[in-house]
């Protein structure tokens, strides 16, 4: 009976490896095609046909989708996993760390792959690596950066994965900070946006991506310097595919993964984020780019509403908008949609100021005065008249409210024209009050 329980014993204790959970991964369907959903929405502008198999453009500002088509489907990112290894860079060491190239980071030089030919032992700063990262999309130094940045490279790679999850990406599972090919390395169109929206919001990134060339100093180990230059079409100003006011972005390919293209643009009327993921070459993914970002700064406007601002179609009135409410702590969070479609949030504030006790009649007058005259005021100036945003080609969206005078001094804000009335009272009443005096004195000097 001993030889029997001795016996069950190490066949369950062999079989605990069998029965420990193993990890699943979702499946990357590359035959799948999809329809552009945003053109399903009624009233929306009818977005461009692209060839790739998926891509979303989404304001940089808000979150909102203009465009989807299969954004939540799954595809293989290539290198422009770089973005996130980018961002867990800036945010987690300093650029002037000095990284030691180990076995992990030469294990990936291969030729047929991004590399800047780093050798065992090289010393190079964290600057030069995320420069040498991000615009050669070298390979061993997304692996270097990995194992300086996290300890070890797989911790690293955990890291990427937790970062994802609370910018809100929901269908992506990182495998290498590269985006060298692995069946587990997987994302999506919005995920990918949503991973560059968190981006741009760091000072430091945004100076990295926004540098089209760079040069390495010599190293330890290396006699020569080293110059990179962007390869992004839509980012080098002397290519014919460049876009004006494109801020940077990340290229990719893989055999598997095709053309992927994440790009952001700037301009007067918005900053945007567009991802186009598996183009059959990155020309077909650039002129897929620049369809969406032309699609948008023509065919939207950004209005301010109280709190928050709305990303609607020209010609929209904000009144016609539905507007759902639910409180939140002591503010309001308003949701805004066109039809069913959410184009905008806001935060206003429920909290009212209390009023302070009167010390007397006359100052109960006054300030019954005072609210009466800011109240003419506000009628005056159109404060709160939310359709009265211009949806000309660079004008800039019109604020709500009062706008502070230095503000106005340094250029940032414009008069409205009852603001420009009452100055311009003001000043006849000053050069009133001038020419009396003047005439006054003129008399007392012929008395005299």
């Amino acid at each position: 009976m001993k030889k029997w329980k001795q016996l069950l014993a190490a066949v369950l204790s062999a079989g605990m490896i069998c029965l420990t959970p193993v990890q699943t991964f979702a499946a990357v369907d590359l035959n799948a095609r999809y329809e552009i959903s945003t053109n399903q929405i009624s009233g929306w502008p009818a977005g461009p046909e692209i060839t790739s198999d998926t891509g979303v453009l989404m304001d940089a500002d808000t979150g909102i989708l203009l465009y989807n088509k299969g954004g939540d489907e799954l595809r293989y990112p290539a290198s422009i996993t770089k973005i996130m290894t980018l961002l867990l860079a800036v945010e987690n060491a300093s650029l002037d760390d000095q990284v030691t190239f180990t076995e992990t980071g030469i294990r990936d030089e291969t030729w047929d792959s991004g590399n800047i030919g780093m050798k065992l032992g090289e010393v190079m700063s964290m600057r030069d690596c995320v420069y040498a990262l991000f615009i050669k999309s070298a390979n061993e130094v997304a692996a270097q950066i990995a194992e300086y940045v996290g300890g070890t490279e797989q911790n690293f790679i955990d890291m990427m994965n937790q970062r994802a999850a609370e910018i809100g990406c929901t269908n992506t599972h990182f495998a290498n900070a590269s985006g060298l090919p692995d069946a587990n390395h997987y994302s999506t169109a919005r995920d990918m946006a949503l991973i560059m929206r968190e981006a741009l919001k760091n000072k430091t990134f945004r100076e990295i991506i926004a540098t089209p060339t760079y040069t390495i100093q010599p190293t330890n180990m290396n006699s020569e310097a080293r110059t990179l230059h962007t390869h992004h079409p839509m980012f080098a100003e002397e290519s014919t595919y460049y876009y004006k006011g494109c801020i940077g972005g990340k290229t990719g390919f893989t055999n598997d993964a095709g053309s992927t293209l994440v790009t952001a643009v700037k301009r007067k009327k918005g900053t945007y984020i567009a991802v186009t993921m598996k183009a059959a070459e990155l020309g077909y993914a650039v002129a897929d780019s620049t369809a969406l970002f032309d699609y948008a700064y023509q065919n939207f406007t950004k209005k301010k509403v109280e709190g928050g601002k709305v990303l609607i179609p020209k010609g929209t009135d904000v009144d016609s908008l539905t507007v759902n409410t639910e409180p939140d702590g002591e503010n309001e969070l308003r949701s805004y949609y066109f039809g069913d479609y959410l184009v905008g949030m806001a935060s206003v504030s429920l909290a009212t100021p209390t009023p302070e006790p009167a010390s007397d009649d006359a100052e109960d007058g006054q300030g019954a005065a005072e609210e009466k005259s800011s109240d003419d005021q506000k009628s005056s100036d159109g404060s709160g008249d939310l359709s009265a945003d211009s949806d000309s080609q660079d004008s800039e969206t019109q604020e709500t409210g009062e706008d502070s005078l230095t503000d106005v001094i340094n250029g940032k804000k414009s008069l409205n024209s009852g603001e420009i009335f009452l100055l311009v009272m003001a000043a006849a009443d000053l050069l009133l009050i001038l020419i009396l005096t003047v005439i006054l004195a003129k008399k007392k000097k012929r008395r005299r």
